[in-house]
């Protein structure tokens, strides 16, 4: 089938009503279809095509499989919106050679993510969870969803390609932005710190736990607790707060060791009492058991909520070969999802404007610098307006509500509860710009307000389970440095903003799409609580730690692979190219 074609009668798709039947955003998923040859991808491409079925299938996109579309090396999809008009992804494990094997152990290895994953476990090492995969068909979900709002927008868009190494590169790009600045690139290799002083921490009676605290203070309070010199907390919190730059975390000896000769009870007493935040390393088969778990395995990661119909139409694109040209989006974001978010959306050709407080986002100034300004920071920015609006004052929340009347989309990554104490929730911002997409990057979803413990990347991994199956299979007790969730989350944050513009573009009515940390967690482990909660085995194989003669320890060699011209451009660092290519 090629891309513009009208729905052969080959498909048994009956149940899709004409699109004037559609009636709210509750029915408009159901009312598209993908297709592919899924029952007979190869091996290689199963945990692809089975994140990219769950994630349909959650949403209620009809599942289709053509044993006539290939089925090799690539992956070609055919995605249908009620209209009936159809748009192509084709994923490939490489961007350039659609032909050329590979697997998930094989671009966690050529893409860096080995590397970063391994510098904080000893040596280069795998994600031992179908990471890539995921990102991979999430990312081509995006391709479809993108594709078909381009051609409802009138765009001459109509075909889109995704690879794994792009997927890959996409996640190593803060950590590639560090290692290749012309002037203090970092260079952190795999194995050249010690693993046993990372955290989590572990208890005189074994339990194992995270500790996480975003203000220096707390962090002093607890280390007087515990008898350590100030010179050694002062090094410590260096190191606990650059963990998420960095992918380290090598803490005082001495901090593990009075840690360890504490019950765990005397521990949450004594964080409780300097004000760090704790939160105990559970296992896969503890979250299983979570109220949460039904809902999120079976509605996938997103909370959608319609809103009431409004005559606002899309604005008109301005550029023909981005899908979200002529969109505008505000985001009020820090640290990595929200921000990751935004730079997918600008990526795809939407504006977007960046608020940031008076004097600018602090982590701009996180060495290495580029032109005064952190080159992590730049790596997920560098396409946005910023605009600096105090939004704790009426005079800088009358001037937001301004910004988004003339926007499509607003993202944050607020803390619960905060939209609503400034007047900013939903409910405020829409009446400024009716049929607006309202997303939130949450951390805890469905859990937000009900958990006493901050949403970050560790913290969530500790408490979904994921620290702990990331540590049983790499022997080293803990979740991965890499930022896993927060990457993981800023696209499906994205993917969630797409998603309500699309239902937009055919039911008149935008709304609410809210995702999070834990939801980006329950999808990464699906096939493991599935199989938790009927009591069987899981049958995929953990992943084989092979490939080293693949593997790219310094970052700074990305850039030389030839394989990866096309994915990276450098100039005052390496920065990724958009993981999609649209035609």
């Amino acid at each position: 089938m090629t891309a513009g074609e009208r729905l052969p009668s080959v498909f048994s798709l009956a149940q899709i009503q004409p699109v004037s039947a559609i009636v709210d955003i509750n029915n408009f998923f159901s009312n598209c279809a993908i297709v592919g040859n899924f029952q007979h991808a190869s091996p290689a491409l199963q945990p692809v095509v089975k994140a990219l079925l769950f994630q349909c299938r959650a949403l209620g996109i009809q599942v289709e499989n053509h044993s006539l579309m290939d089925a090799g090396t690539n992956l070609p999809l055919t995605f249908i919106t009620p209209d009936f008009e159809s748009v192509e992804c084709r994923f490939s494990f490489w961007s350039d050679s659609e032909q050329r094997a590979g697997c998930e152990t094989t671009l966690q290895a050529a893409t860096g993510l080995m590397s970063v994953h391994g510098r904080a476990t000893g040596r280069a090492q795998p994600i031992p969870l179908p990471y890539l995969s995921t990102v991979s068909a999430t990312l081509a979900l995006q391709a479809c969803l993108a594709t078909a709002l381009a051609r409802r927008r009138g765009l001459g868009i109509s075909r889109s390609r995704v690879s794994m190494a792009s997927a890959g590169l996409l996640c190593a790009g803060q950590y590639l932005a560090g290692a290749t600045t012309r002037e203090d690139a970092e260079e952190i290799l795999p194995g050249h710190h010690d693993a046993g002083l990372r955290p989590p921490f572990r208890s005189a009676d074994g339990v194992r736990f995270e500790l996480e605290t975003l203000s220096p203070d707390p962090w002093r309070r607890l280390c007087d607790a515990l008898g350590l010199e100030p010179v050694e907390a002062g090094r410590g919190w260096q190191s606990f707060l650059q963990r998420y730059a960095k992918g380290i975390c090598p803490l005082p000896e001495r901090l593990h060791k009075r840690l360890a000769k504490l019950s765990f009870a005397q521990v949450t007493r004594i964080c409780g009492e300097a004000g760090v935040a704790l939160c105990r390393q559970r296992t896969i088969e503890e979250r299983a058991r979570d109220s949460d778990v039904e809902e999120l395995l079976r509605a996938g990661p997103w909370q959608l909520h319609p809103a009431i119909p409004t005559d606002t139409p899309l604005p008109p694109p301005r550029e023909q070969d981005q899908p979200l040209s002529g969109l505008t989006v505000v985001e009020s974001c820090r640290r990595i999802q929200g921000p990751m978010a935004g730079h997918l959306l600008s990526l795809l050709g939407a504006r977007v404007v960046r608020i940031e407080p008076p004097g600018g986002d602090p982590l701009r100034g996180m060495p290495p610098l580029v032109a005064d300004c952190s080159a992590r920071f730049d790596a997920l920015n560098h396409h946005k307006e910023v605009i600096e609006i105090d939004i704790k004052s009426a005079a800088g929340r009358a001037q937001l509500v301004e910004l988004v009347s003339d926007a499509q989309v607003f993202l944050h990554n607020w803390a619960p509860g905060k939209a609503e104490e400034l007047g900013l929730d939903y409910r405020q911002l829409a009446a400024a710009s009716p049929g607006l997409v309202y997303t939130h990057a949450g951390a805890w979803g469905q859990l937000d307000g009900a958990l006493d413990i901050p949403g970050t990347d560790f913290t969530v991994q500790a408490y979904s389970g994921l620290a702990d199956l990331i540590g049983r299979a790499g022997g080293h007790g803990g979740g991965t440095l890499f930022t896993a969730l927060d990457l993981l989350g800023g696209i499906l944050a994205a993917q969630g903003v797409l998603l309500g513009l699309l239902s937009r573009s055919f039911c008149h009515r935008g709304g609410q799409a809210n995702t999070s940390l834990l939801g980006a967690a329950t999808l990464l482990s699906q096939s493991h609580l599935h199989a938790c909660r009927m009591g069987t085995a899981l049958l995929e194989p953990a992943l084989a730690d092979a490939c080293k003669n693949l593997v790219i320890e310094n970052l700074r060699d990305l850039p030389q692979q030839s394989h990866f011209n096309g994915d990276l451009h450098t100039d005052s660092y390496t920065r990724v190219t958009p993981p999609w290519r649209f035609s």
